[in-house]
C-alpha cells in the first residue's frame, strides 16, 4: 500500500502542518500584541485565516481540473506558502499591518491552490480505492503530527527569536516541501490525470496569473475588511453551491443522485466545521484568559498553544479509526460515512459539554487547568478526524470524474463557511481591551455561549442520522439506474 509517492507527499503535508499551523497559533497574539487589534477583531481575523484558505479550494478545484493539474497546483502552491511567510516575516520586522494582511492573503491562497490538489494527486499514488481510504486517515494523522509540533513550540519559538523568527522556520519549511515535489516530478506526473501529462498552453498560463492575482487582490481586500469580507465568504460559497447544483440538472438521474448526497455531506460537514473553528477563536481566547499551569505539573504549555492538544490526539485518532472501520468492515459491520459523521457530532457534544461544566463551575480565581482542556481535545480530535478524512473520500467515491476537483472543494467551502460563521458566533464573548476577567464573567459571558453549542451539537446527531438513512437511499437509487444503463447499452 504504502510507497515513496506517497510517503514523499505525507512529508509535504507534514511541513504544511508544520509552517502554517505554527503560524496559525501565533496570529492571535501577534494581532493582538504587536498590530493592536482588539479581541473581536482578533477572532475575525484568524477566523478568516483558517476559513479563507478552503474557501479558495473552489479556485483551486477550477485551476487542477481545467488550467494546471493537480501536481503543477500543488507544487505553484508551496511555492506561494513561502512567499506569504516571507512577508510575514517584513511585516513583523516592521510592524507594517498592509504587508502582514498581504503575508496572510498569499498563505490563505496558497491552502485554497493547495486543498483539492492533494487529495486528488495523493489518491493516484495508491493501487486502488481501498487502500487510498484506509491510508488517507494515516495522511491526517502525518498532517496532525506537524500541526501538533508547531501549535505547541511556536509560541515558544517567539519568546527566543521573536514573531520574525517564527515566520522564517515556516518560509524554511514550506520551501523543503517545494523542494521535495520538484525532486519527485517525474513519478508523481506520471501516476497523474491526464492533464499532469500535457503541457500547460500560454492561454492557460495566463488566465491562470490573471485569476491568482484576482484572487489574493479579493482576499486582501477582505482581511482588510472583515465586515464586507464575511459577506463576500457566503456569497462565493453559495455561487459555488448553487454552480453545483446547475451540473446536477444537467447531468443523468444517476449522477444528479450522487451529487445530492454530496450536497448533504457538504451541509453536515459545515455544520460541524462550525465547532472544529472554536478551537482558533473562541477556545483561543478562553484558554489565554484562563488557562494557568503545566500540563500534569511538569509539561509547560503556553496558554494559546492548547491548540496542540488537539492534533495530538489526532495522531493517535487516524490509525485507532482506521484500525476500528476497517476490523468492522471485516466482520462484515459497515457505517455509512453520514452515520460516521453522527458518531462525531455525539463526541462533539461530550467535548463541549465538559467545556462548558468547566466554565460554569469555575473557581474564584477564574482558573481551568490544562487537563481540563486536553480532555475536551479529546473528544473533538477523534470527531474531526472521522470528518477531515472520511468525507473527503467519501466526495472523491461519488463525484464525477469530470468535475473530481471541484467537487472535492466544496468539503474546503463547507470549512470556509463554517469559519466565517464560526468566527461571527465567536465574537459575542469577544472582551473589551483591559476588562477584569473574574468568576462571574467566565460563568456568564462563556458558560452559556458553549452551553448553546452542546445542545445543538445533540440536536445534530439526529440530523445526520436521518441523513444517513437519505443518502443510502440515494446511492441505492444511483446503482439501480447505473444497472439500467449497462443493460440498455449491453442490449
Amino acid at each position: 500500500m504504502w510507497n515513496r509517492l506517497n510517503k514523499s507527499m505525507m512529508f509535504c503535508q507534514m511541513m504544511f502542518g508544520l509552517s502554517f499551523y505554527g503560524v496559525m497559533v501565533i496570529l492571535t497574539r501577534f494581532f493582538l500584541e504587536d498590530l493592536g487589534y482588539s479581541e473581536a477583531d482578533t477572532m475575525m481575523v484568524v477566523g478568516a485565516f483558517s476559513s479563507i484558505g478552503p474557501l479558495f479550494a473552489i479556485a483551486g478545484g477550477f485551476i487542477a481540473d481545467k488550467f494546471l493539474g493537480a501536481y503543477r497546483s500543488l507544487t505553484i502552491s508551496y511555492g506561494t506558502f513561502a512567499v506569504g511567510y516571507l512577508l510575514l516575516i517584513f511585516g513583523a520586522s516592521t510592524t507594517n499591518v498592509p504587508i502582514s494582511l498581504v503575508g496572510i492573503a498569499l498563505a490563505s491562497y496558497a491552502r485554497g491552490l493547495m486543498s483539492p490538489a492533494y487529495p486528488s494527486l495523493y489518491k493516484r499514488t495508491f493501487a486502488s480505492q481501498e487502500d487510498f481510504e484506509n491510508g488517507y486517515p494515516v495522511n491526517y494523522s502525518v498532517n496532525n503530527v506537524g500541526a501538533l509540533l508547531g501549535q505547541y513550540l511556536f509560541p515558544m519559538f517567539v519568546l527566543v527569536i521573536g514573531f520574525h523568527g517564527s515566520f522564517t522556520l515556516s518560509a524554511v519549511m514550506a520551501t523543503f516541501a517545494l523542494i521535495t515535489l520538484i525532486v519527485f516530478n517525474k513519478p508523481l506526473v506520471s501516476v497523474g490525470a491526464e492533464i499532469d501529462q500535457k503541457p500547460v498552453s500560454v492561454a492557460n498560463w495566463t488566465a491562470f496569473l490573471g485569476l491568482s492575482a484576482a484572487m489574493v487582490g479579493l482576499v486582501f481586500f477582505m482581511f482588510s475588511n472583515m465586515d464586507i469580507g464575511q459577506n463576500i465568504v457566503y456569497a462565493i460559497g453559495g455561487a459555488a453551491i448553487l454552480y453545483f447544483i446547475s451540473l446536477m440538472f444537467k447531468s443523468g438521474k444517476s449522477d444528479a443522485l450522487k451529487m445530492g448526497t454530496i450536497l448533504i455531506m457538504t451541509v453536515l460537514t459545515t455544520c460541524f466545521f462550525v465547532y472544529y473553528g472554536q478551537m482558533m477563536t473562541s477556545m483561543t481566547m478562553v484558554t489565554i484568559n484562563t488557562m494557568r499551569g503545566d500540563l500534569f505539573g511538569f509539561i509547560p504549555i503556553a496558554p494559546e498553544a492548547s491548540m496542540a492538544m488537539n492534533p495530538l490526539w489526532c495522531i493517535l485518532a487516524g490509525p485507532v479509526i482506521s484500525y476500528t472501520f476497517t476490523k468492522l468492515e471485516k466482520r462484515g459491520i459497515t457505517f455509512s460515512t453520514a452515520t460516521k459523521i453522527g458518531f462525531s457530532f455525539i463526541l462533539t457534544a461530550v467535548a463541549f459539554g465538559i467545556l462548558t461544566l468547566a466554565v460554569m463551575n469555575v473557581g474564584a480565581d477564574a482558573v481551568i487547568r490544562p487537563e481540563t482542556f486536553l480532555l475536551i481535545h479529546f473528544f473533538q480530535a477523534f470527531a474531526e478526524v472521522i470528518v477531515g478524512s472520511l468525507v473527503v473520500a467519501f466526495i472523491l467515491s461519488v463525484a464525477p470524474k469530470h468535475i473530481e476537483n471541484f467537487s472535492v472543494s466544496l468539503f474546503y467551502i463547507a470549512m470556509a463557511l463554517s469559519g466565517i460563521i464560526g468566527a461571527v458566533f465567536s465574537t459575542s464573548i469577544a472582551l473589551e481591551k483591559g476588562q477584569k476577567i473574574t468568576q462571574e464573567v467566565v460563568q456568564t459571558v462563556y458558560g452559556d455561549y458553549f452551553q448553546l453549542l452542546t445542545i445543538l451539537a445533540v440536536v445534530m446527531v439526529a440530523i445526520a442520522f436521518i441523513s444517513s438513512y437519505v443518502i443510502r437511499k440515494m446511492l441505492e437509487s444511483a446503482r439501480r439506474e447505473d444497472e439500467a444503463t449497462l443493460v440498455q447499452t449491453e442490449a
